[in-house]
């Protein structure tokens, strides 16, 4: 079995910017073993007949087929717009 060490937790913490104090890695050392122990449980199980997935749900394609097709004109679009300019929708700015 893995096993984590403090230094390990350690290291994690400081990566993940985390202050953290010497109690809470006692704990953190013992709450991630015990999460790496119950993950290589996994490793007891018997996998040979089993098909290798990406997702446990049959998945397909939704989307419709991309063809192309009639666009409106420009002048149609911009006629909705509540303000246009030299053929492009104006918008207030939000930078100061």
């Amino acid at each position: 079995m893995a096993e984590i060490s403090k230094d390990q937790v350690r290291h994690v913490a400081h990566l993940a910017r985390l202050a953290i104090t010497e109690e809470e890695v006692e704990t953190m050392t013992q709450q991630l073993g015990d999460i790496i122990h119950y993950a290589e449980l996994l490793n007891d199980l018997d996998t040979n007949n089993v098909e290798p997935t990406t997702h446990v749900l049959d998945l397909k394609n939704v989307m419709r087929k991309d063809e192309p097709r009639k666009w409106i004109e420009k002048e149609d679009a911009l006629k909705n717009a509540p303000d246009h300019k030299n053929g492009q929708f104006r918008v207030p700015s939000i930078l100061e």
